[in-house]
């Protein structure tokens, strides 16, 4: 169903598009150490509840993609159209109330989910939070967009909508940070600002009726009961499993918070780059999405299987040449966000640890699975992603950073024994081959 030459037009605009978001991050992190480490750290966690938000739309959006391209394997680009609408209408829907959440209740996100950190900690995150806030309708309707083009394998088209949204972001960032000197607001006012954009674009290009999945001129704004049980059966589960883990990593970072703010720069600066690290794994997940998608829809499971190992060789050569060039670069990179000495040295541990899982473990935890999830095999995904999570995410993060006084350094290795754990049942799980007698 696909040659080489379509994975490539699918893979490397994917690629491009994940390192725009990437390198807008770290752009981000290293323009507002320039105000401070108190306002990276701020940032940092508040960054963390967003990431949260937006998997949750991602997640919703993955099983907006699985469906239509369900439909595509099937030959409907009728019905793949009307799931496309139904995408953009539920998760516009569910925005607006999850926005309306955390304005209402920052406060208490603040003082109950991040724990006890210093007053101009508090200050800052307090002020990125409630700016970045208005952009969740915003991010969640262009990750929708997204992933609809992606879903017709027209991964371009949402590469360009990437660039131009992080092209507003560093400007803004530049100019209000270093042109008119100010704090973290002017590192969230171009984040909403660069997302509205976003969103109106995708809006506007999926209005165009000649491709092939679409928001019809005749649009209805209902929602339709079986269409959203498909996208919910694969988005819910998914956005569960994304949502726990997130959640995991905010209730770790109450422990981070308790070993000062040395740990909790280094923690900061090493999410930052970690994202980087990850770049071939997430772009290439999201081709398996799309492709097996649409080989389950067509029936070929056989060919599902060869594209799975294809892309999963695809993504260990890519992890390995990223990762390899990571642990070169650890002393430029301490450099460029201004570290202390102390805080410099923890993180290049960090990073060169998380390097080497990355190559070894993070194709199968995180790869894999997508292959399950877009035959509709979504509920022993998020079994093992829950268990192993709480066991070993944040059980051995208390275990090894608290009790055994590996501080910040053994959360990240109780993040990479859950790692192995998911690969181990991925891999099982895939062998078994019941994810082929899935429906939905």
């Amino acid at each position: 169903m696909f040659s080489k030459q379509d994975l490539k037009k699918l893979i490397i605009p994917l690629i491009v598009e994940q390192v725009l978001v990437v390198a807008v991050g770290m752009a981000d992190t290293i323009m507002i150490s320039s105000v401070g480490e108190a306002a990276v750290s701020g940032v940092s966690l508040v960054d963390t509840v967003n990431v949260l938000l937006i998997n949750i739309f991602t997640a919703l959006a993955t099983g907006g993609a699985v469906v239509a391209g369900h439909c595509l394997g099937e030959g409907s680009k009728e019905r793949a159209s009307e799931a496309a609408e139904q995408l953009v209408l539920f998760t516009a829907a569910a925005s607006v109330f999850i926005m309306l959440f955390v304005l209402i209740g920052h406060q208490w996100i603040l003082t109950h989910v991040f724990g006890r950190i210093e007053a101009d900690v508090m200050s800052d995150a307090r002020t990125y939070l409630l700016i970045t806030a208005f952009s969740i309708p915003f991010i969640a309707v262009y990750n929708a967009g997204a992933a609809i083009f992606r879903a017709m394998s027209d991964s371009r088209t949402s590469m360009l909508i990437s660039l131009i949204m992080n092209g507003v972001n560093i400007a803004g960032n530049a100019l209000l940070l270093y042109g008119l000197g100010m704090g973290v607001e002017g590192a969230a006012i171009p984040t909403l600002v660069s997302r509205i954009l976003a969103a109106v674009i995708a809006i506007v290009l999926l209005r165009n009726q000649d491709t092939q999945i679409h928001l019809r001129k005749d649009m209805t704004f209902r929602f339709q009961k079986g269409i959203i049980h498909k996208i919910c059966f694969v988005g819910i589960p998914n956005g569960l499993e994304n949502s726990v883990f997130q959640l995991g990593k905010i209730m770790v970072l109450s422990l981070v918070t308790s070993f000062g703010t040395t740990a909790l720069a280094a923690n900061a600066v090493a999410n930052n780059i970690a994202m980087f690290q990850i770049i071939p794994g997430m772009a290439i997940g999201y081709a398996i999405v799309t492709v097996v998608s649409q080989c389950v829809g067509a029936g070929r499971y056989d060919e599902a299987k060869r594209y799975t190992k294809l892309l999963l060789k695809y993504m260990y050569a890519g992890m390995c040449l990223v990762n390899i060039i990571v642990i070169f670069i650890c002393p430029l990179i301490v450099r460029a966000y201004h570290l202390s000495q102390d805080t410099g040295e923890l993180t290049t541990k960090i990073l060169i640890y998380h390097a080497i899982c990355c190559i070894t473990i993070w194709s199968l935890a995180f790869g894999l699975p997508n292959t399950l999830r877009s035959s509709g095999d979504v509920k022993v995904t998020l079994v093992v992603s829950m268990v192993s999570m709480w066991i070993f995410r944040v059980g051995f993060s208390f275990l090894l950073g608290s009790r055994f006084h590996w501080g910040v350094f053994g959360i990240w290795v109780a993040m990479t024994i859950d790692w192995l754990f998911r690969a181990i049942l991925f891999s099982l799980r895939y062998r078994s081959g019941k994810w082929e007698n899935i429906s939905f």
